[in-house]
């Protein structure tokens, strides 16, 4: 990750509305310095690296005896941007794969967090780094870039399509994308100990052909240390467990799972099950289905609030907030995530042998097309330590024990 230079190329137009000025972009950051190491080091660059056409040359290897190889990707559009920075997607000069580049301003006194999260992730269902190169503008002003995978669709984008058709989508598909959430939950929560903090339909990806979903974007992630306090500020407004609403600050992974039943919900009816205007309105919308939280719920959300005044509603029947040919065991499990006790919410691991996922088990379930599953049962070690044999009985169907045969199932 030594140097890195830009050079427009000859004959390629901008396709307009590509171009991002150089803003200060605020970014998630931990408390870690960087050692003054090679790492760090930048050359000046011309331009921001995310106008279509521009050439960016990286060199990566030459530590540890490995040969060095310079790697030349050309920005074609941009496809995300947010106060974290800008996302683009290049192609790879070299060998012609595309990739999406996660440009972030770095703080040079700190580590970036989701550099070392994702250094740690390796799994189908999280979008995959490739490498990452550091690059400086005449300002002095030192960017992160983050070479990810590219994956073309957002769960965001597949929802509102149905929309637009007036369709729902369908139900192999809401168990297939539902399931790659929880199988990367369950590893990110139970192998690498990190709370991904911003679970929501924008930030899974799904590739189109084989419906393989993966969680991206680690921006807001920490592994959370009892007894440390967190933000209480964290995770998009719909997708809000409502301990954060509450202001906690001791909370566990177990906002994520939060999260996902809401994006379940959202897949199962085609619009956000909590759609809040605010905190407070936020907080509303979830009282309007679950009714109002008992003190003793309240009590296991934030200690400190137990004297706060709500409405007194009563829970809206699970079963009547989705279509009547829901299936029950889907309601079920929406009904298994969403509780207000964050310690009763299933954990991501119960959640992948419910039997809502019991048809994905089927060794002759198919697409609606026709075609196979994506991989379902291709676990590794390090996603399996520590799980009782009888959760891996149901996690693993009979025709997929061989791909798991570590086990001695």
């Amino acid at each position: 990750m030594a140097s890195v230079s830009m050079v427009p190329s000859s004959g390629f137009k901008n396709t307009g509305g590509s171009s991002v000025g150089v803003d200060r972009l605020p970014g998630e950051m931990n408390d870690m310095r960087i050692r003054d190491d090679k790492e760090v080091v930048a050359t000046v660059i011309d331009g921001n690296g995310t106008e279509a056409g521009h050439v960016i040359v990286t060199t990566i290897g030459g530590r540890n005896g490995q040969p060095k190889q310079t790697i030349s990707y050309m920005a074609e559009r941009v496809v995300g941007h947010g106060s974290f920075g800008v996302v683009f997607q290049a192609k790879c000069l070299e060998n012609g794969e595309t990739v999406a580049i996660k440009k972030v301003l770095q703080d040079k006194r700190y580590k970036n967090r989701e550099l070392q999260t994702m250094r740690l992730l390796d799994h189908p269902n999280v979008l995959s780094l490739k490498h990452c190169f550091f690059s400086t503008t005449e300002k002095d002003e030192l960017y992160l870039n983050l070479v990810l995978e590219y994956v073309p669709e957002t769960v965001h984008r597949v929802v509102k399509q149905y929309n637009k058709m007036n369709q729902r989508m369908p139900l192999i598909h809401v168990k297939l994308y539902s399931y790659q959430i929880f199988r990367a939950l369950a590893y990110i929560h139970g192998s690498i100990g990190v709370c991904h903090r911003d679970i929501k339909p924008q930030n899974l990806l799904v590739n189109p052909h084989t419906h393989q979903l993966k969680i991206c974007d680690f921006g807001s992630s920490k592994v959370l240390v009892k007894g440390e306090p967190n933000i209480s500020y964290i995770c998009s407004r719909y997708y809000r467990g409502p301990e954060l609403i509450f202001g906690a600050t001791e909370y566990t992974t177990t906002i994520d799972i939060w999260s996902a039943g809401c994006v379940l919900a959202e897949l199962m009816i085609g619009q956000p099950l909590f759609p809040g205007e605010s905190g407070v309105d936020q907080l509303v919308e979830i009282i309007k289905v679950l009714g109002t939280p008992t003190r003793e719920e309240i009590k296991c959300m934030n200690p400190n609030y137990t004297d706060f005044k709500l409405p007194q509603i009563k829970a809206h029947p699970w079963h009547k907030i989705f279509h009547k040919r829901m299936p029950p065991e889907a309601v079920d499990l929406v009904s298994r995530l969403l509780q207000y006790s964050p310690n009763l919410r299933c954990s991501a691991m119960e959640a992948l042998i419910h039997p809502f996922f019991d048809d994905l088990r089927d060794p002759n379930t198919r697409l609606p097309n026709g075609r196979p599953l994506p991989p379902l049962f291709d676990f590794k070690p390090q996603e399996l330590k520590g799980v009782p044999l009888e959760i891996l009985a149901k996690l693993i169907p009979e025709h997929a024990r061989r791909q798991c045969s570590f086990l001695g199932l």
